[in-house]
């Protein structure tokens, strides 16, 4: 079974269309040790290390971490404990690919990188780097940082870059393209809103193209960073 978990603020068009693609939606309970903007960011509340392995803050909500077990999941903690200020809120905010793992290592949480020893550790100025960061395929990413675009091309990964903007993030200037996409299985890229009202919207569709991936818009407005939408798997 699919499971999308998908940030408290999620409309219920897009629960009822990621429904229709055949996922069931876990909505990941807000912590209030975070600032309201990313409260339920799912990229930063938890990490998906691979199918039924997840990793939660230590303080998640005590009913969704004994929902994850009784799906299936096998659930794990971090070591430290969020906190709103930088970088207290990256500990888990990192892209992790099946043979890399990237992110700004010196803050990732030390439980996390335990689960990930196997991989090549990939370090990057960004904190925020799942946010940063629109998992494509194992060899394609989006991003509008120029430090991960240029280090992840290092590691023939092909990247777009686009410009920051033009994505809705309430309560701050703007959002990122990894927090308002997720990849729902190998060739669906599933969007929180429409390319076509997306400024570089054209760009996207044409990258999305070349990797043979097809975009699912969840409602037909302007894309909104939700945190990064993911897809954790139970054989449940």
């Amino acid at each position: 079974m699919d499971y999308a978990i998908v940030d408290y603020r999620i409309s219920e068009e897009e629960k009822c269309n990621l429904k229709k693609l055949g996922c069931e939606v876990l909505v990941c309970p807000p912590s209030k040790l975070l600032y309201d903007a990313i409260c339920g960011h799912p990229d930063v509340l938890l990490h998906i290390i691979d199918n039924e392995n997840l990793m939660v803050h230590k303080d998640m909500n005590v009913k969704f971490v004994k929902l994850l077990k009784k799906l299936g999941f096998n659930v794990s903690f971090s070591e430290n404990n969020l906190n709103s200020l930088y970088p207290y809120d990256i500990i888990l905010n990192a892209v992790n690919l099946s043979n890399l793992f990237i992110h700004n290592i010196k803050y990732t949480d030390s439980e996390l990188l335990k689960k990930v020893s196997n991989k090549k550790l990939i370090n990057v100025k960004q904190g925020y780097t799942k946010c940063s960061t629109a998992i494509v395929s194992e060899k394609a990413i989006m991003t509008s940082d120029k430090n991960i675009a240029k280090t992840l091309f290092k590691e023939n990964i092909d990247v777009l870059l686009l410009p920051p903007g033009d994505i809705l993030l309430p309560g701050l200037d703007y959002g990122f393209i990894g927090g308002c996409c997720g990849l729902l299985d190998y060739k669906l890229l599933a969007f929180y809103g429409d390319l076509n009202y997306y400024t570089y919207g054209k760009k996207v569709l044409e990258f999305l193209k070349k990797h043979s991936i097809e975009p699912v818009f969840l409602r037909k407005e302007k894309l909104i960073d939700r945190g990064s939408l993911f897809i954790a798997r139970s054989n449940l």
